[in-house]
């Protein structure tokens, strides 16, 4: 099998590199591969990225030539923090009064917990003035600092101090970086935590940079390099060396990101099932969540997904006595050395045992285990799911069930009940984890339950999603591919970038500013600019004005003419959770379709209140793009949306003691989906609206979807 143009996905996880190939037209899957992460070679893990890569192409039978986009995603930068081995920061304060105090008072810094016994290493000095600078450099460098970071109180408004300190450092030949580099939001405190941290990986993720890029260029590939964020997005490897922090956290990202561009989520919640854990992670309007990340347990300025993790996977352990099953995890098989039952020969279970241990010293003594003619096995979630005919046949996860419901069976006894109830028992205990944190992120987020889908990523995917589906009644499905599904990820994951600023009571032309920064930043990283889409918010109480810019390195083209083969008011109408015949087609563009319906409010007044307008966006594939529980729907064209965008602000804006809120509006045009949601002014709105606009054809058609905010 050979392709044209191909895109290739690196995980590099703590055992384990996975690597993946997408056909670059159709994204189908052409080949993958599984080695040794590299740990402890003389080119650390760039030499299990290489080795992957070279297995990979031979297998597709393609050349170094036909790679058009390489990224990898690495944990390396966790890990380092995780085990707090990290380079020693020197922190130098300028400024004099009240500024110096602020900046002296950061010293505490040092004392921010990484690892059990490690602490942020941390080396201070003072520079009252801009001409302070070098000998505050000295200082720190003398106490064994290894990278430089600047700090000025009022840095967001005049970095000027904090430059002066960076090239004091660089023409000493150490690295350096400043808070201003690294956020422009204030929040002193906060601002230099961030930066710290991101120092003090600093060393160790530019020396990876370096091998793996090299590496790259002497396997002959020419496509530029990229590295997964902890947002979702993959930014160039320059980027990388610049702010390293951005990879913290971006192993679950990785999947996340399969689930959104490969199965096309619109609103669901993803879960990453391995072995020991499940990583829960939200998708919400066809974009995954962010929040602001806590490293150490302090907040800082990194926005990453957020993802909540479950100490239950696919080789967790039973915890049982007599009549019922106590719980399930947090040890796992792996942890404990023991092989899965359900995969062992039954032969190997013949006179089998079971029996209470403590797996690992501290550990309750009430994980079963199973003594058998074979040796010691595990009963894990896995072996649960097997025994239930849970797992497709071919899964990651898929053994031959009766060795799993001869290994249920001694517990089917323990507790008095059925070989299928004890695997049901073992399943709710194991899944009762992960259905609490799923209920929370459903209503922290609002999500729409009514199209809302679970879909299950990782090894360990099928002892988890399918049984979580069915006792909360969501959709739920196994991820294509699942065991591969953050390389597949990391293949398909656009450049992004987030530019957050603190304008106070911004005009159309500052938020404009930051759209603009923020599309120049994704272009500069190597997106087209053709496929670059912004996001804009204003938050009016911080008065942070937030743009994520996204865009693909190529262009994306495919044909938008002809009917659509899909069936899109079925598929409408089944996530509206309404019969077909009471779904209509409300509005379309060449790319997606508006379907809705209405849903009369209870009661005897019910009559003469205004019912609810739900409706679905559907693109030409089938996939529910957007969610709205009440909108107004306008077709119209690009030459006449201001006037009509006008007309609908006027009608639907709320006004209230906090005064005048405007509705949320999308426009759908050409393939995208514009945003115009976050902004708090009939301004900003219009702005952005031309912006996203300019340069179509005014008989071009266009949809303006308008929610009411309630």
């Amino acid at each position: 099998m050979t392709a044209s143009r191909i895109r290739v996905g690196i995980d590099v996880g703590g055992t384990f590199t996975d690597a993946v190939a997408l056909d670059a037209q159709t994204l189908v899957l052409l080949g993958q591969v599984k080695v040794r992460t590299t740990h402890r070679h003389a080119d650390g893990v760039a030499r299990g990225i290489i080795d992957a890569l070279e297995q990979l192409l031979d297998g597709i039978g393609a050349t170094a030539d036909d790679v058009t986009f390489l990224a990898h995603g690495t944990t390396q930068a966790t890990n380092a923090l995780l085990e707090g081995d990290v380079a020693t920061v020197g922190l130098v304060g300028v400024g004099r009064g009240l500024e110096g105090l602020l900046t002296r008072r950061l010293r505490s810094l040092g004392r921010i917990e990484l690892a059990p016994g490690k602490r942020l290493a941390l080396r201070y000095a003072h520079a009252p003035a801009t001409g302070d600078a070098d000998a505050a450099v000295d200082s720190v460098r003398a106490d064994g600092a290894e990278v430089v970071v600047g700090v000025q109180a009022f840095s967001v408004d005049d970095g000027t101090g904090e430059d002066a300190v960076a090239d004091a450092a660089r023409t000493r030949e150490l690295l350096a970086t400043t808070t201003h580099e690294i956020t422009k939001l204030y929040g002193l405190r906060k601002r230099a935590r961030t930066a710290v941290v991101n120092a003090s990986i600093l060393p160790r993720m530019l020396d990876t940079a370096d091998l793996v890029q090299r590496s790259i260029t002497d396997a002959g590939i020419t496509a530029p390099l990229m590295v997964m964020r902890c947002d979702g997005g993959v930014m160039s490897l320059d980027e990388m060396r610049r702010r390293p922090l951005l990879t913290v956290l971006s192993g679950p990202a990785a999947g996340v990101a399969g689930a959104l561009m490969a199965e096309k989520v619109s609103e669901g919640i993803f879960l990453e099932t391995g072995g020991t854990s499940t990583d829960v992670s939200v998708i919400r309007r066809g974009s995954v969540v962010v929040r602001h990340a806590k490293v150490g347990g302090h907040e800082t300025y990194l926005s990453s997904l957020d993802v909540r993790t479950v100490g239950v996977g696919g080789g967790s352990m039973v915890r049982a006595r007599t009549g019922r099953v106590v719980d399930v995890g947090p040890r796992s098989a792996h942890i404990a050395g023991l092989e899965y039952a359900c995969f062992a020969d039954p032969a190997a279970l013949a006179d089998p045992q079971l029996v209470a241990v403590a797996p690992m010293d501290g550990d309750p003594d009430d994980y079963v285990v199973l003594d058998a003619a074979g040796g010691r096995f595990a009963l894990t979630m896995t072996c649960a799911a097997n025994a239930l005919d849970l797992v497709p046949e071919g899964d990651h996860a898929y053994a031959e069930p009766t060795a799993a419901r001869l290994a249920f069976a001694p517990l089917a006894a323990l507790l008095g009940t059925t070989m299928p109830e004890a695997a049901r028992a073992v399943l709710a205990a194991g899944t009762g984890h992960v259905r609490k944190v799923v209920d929370e992120l459903v209503t922290a987020y609002r999500l729409d339950k009514r199209g809302l889908r679970l879909v299950g990523g990782g090894g360990g995917a099928a002892a988890v999603t399918p049984f979580l589906g069915t006792v909360t009644g969501f959709a739920a499905g196994i991820a294509a591919h699942n065991e591969v599904i953050s390389p597949i990820g990391v293949a398909l994951a656009l450049v992004r970038e987030s530019v957050e600023r603190i304008v106070p009571s911004p005009s159309q032309q500052d938020v404009l500013a930051v759209r603009a920064e923020a599309e120049q930043a994704v272009v500069a990283q190597g997106a087209t600019p053709a496929t670059v889409e912004v996001d804009v918010t204003v938050d009016a109480q911080t008065n942070t004005v937030t743009a994520v810019a996204t865009g693909a390195t190529e262009m994306r083209t495919r044909a938008e003419t002809g009917e659509s083969t899909v069936d899109r008011q079925r598929i409408a109408a089944n996530s509206l959770d309404r019969p077909t015949a009471e779904v209509q087609l409300l509005a379309e563009t060449p790319t997606h379709a508006v379907y809705g319906t209405e849903v009369r409010r209870g009661g005897a007044l019910g009559r003469w209140i205004r019912p609810y307008r739900p409706v679905r966006v559907v693109d030409r594939d089938g996939v529910v793009r957007l969610h709205s529980a009440d909108a107004v729907i306008a077709q119209t064209t690009v030459g006449a949306a201001y006037g009509t965008l006008t007309e609908l602000v006027a009608a639907h804006t709320t006004y209230g003691d906090g005064g005048s809120q405007l509705p949320a509006m999308r426009l759908l045009v050409g393939p995208r989906i514009v945003d115009l949601a976050g902004v708090t002014t009939q301004d900003q709105l219009m702005a952005l609206a031309r912006a996203e606009l300019d340069g179509r054809t005014a008989d071009e058609p266009l949809v303006s979807i308008t929610e009411v905010r309630r």
